[in-house]
């Protein structure tokens, strides 16, 4: 369901307070605010599509430099079946009991 932005229509024409409201795309356009009855109009914005992702911006994502960032803590497994501390503030070494 898509998100349409509104806005009051001023006694001088001009544009007021803006809201957003979630209507099926068959709903007829709201004519008045919802919860003040003061006239309105769509206003027409961006759209909001998500963008292509690529596998630098993944890398990126994850990065240990983010993820510590972020308040994340990242552990990479050793030959000894521990897990040691890569990035972020947690223990230096954790082990499987």
């Amino acid at each position: 369901m898509p998100l349409y932005v509104y806005e009051v229509v001023l006694a001088d024409g001009t544009g007021g307070e803006q809201f957003e409201v979630f209507q099926k795309m068959s709903d007829a356009p709201l004519a008045t605010h919802p919860e003040t009855s003061e006239p309105v109009r769509r206003v027409f914005t961006e759209a909001n599509a998500p963008r292509a992702w690529t596998d630098t911006q993944g890398k990126a994502a994850v990065s240990d430099k983010n993820l510590a960032s972020r308040g994340f803590t990242k552990y990479v497994k050793t030959d000894k079946g521990t897990y040691e501390k890569a990035a972020g503030t947690g223990p230096k070494k954790i082990q499987r009991k």
